[in-house]
């Protein structure tokens, strides 16, 4: 499964503070259909990430029905990127 979006990087200030960026309605409901295939546990979905010509391994979190992209540092340094800046998203779910 290939799943394309844009979203704004925010930051969640918990005890563990990471840099996310939310996946919309539509594809959640997606990856939602699909995660009795391919989740690991907690709902957690494993993926890999695209953004710009960076790529990275991670895994989605489920939060409120939806998903988050948890964003790494050397992502967001090797794209320049900032909170609040919008970005698009290229997934990628082996079904």
């Amino acid at each position: 499964m290939e799943l394309r979006f844009e979203g704004e990087i925010w930051f969640w200030r918990g005890p563990a503070p990471w840099h996310f960026v939310t996946v919309p309605d539509e594809q959640s409901a997606a990856l939602e259909a699909a995660s009795a295939q391919v989740t690991y546990g907690w709902g957690m979905i494993p993926v890999t990430a695209r953004i710009g010509a960076t790529d990275w391994t991670t895994s989605l979190w489920p939060k409120d029905g939806g998903y988050l992209v948890p964003v790494k540092a050397s992502v967001r340094r090797a794209e320049r990127l900032e909170l609040g800046d919008t970005v698009t998203i290229r997934l990628g779910v082996d079904i």
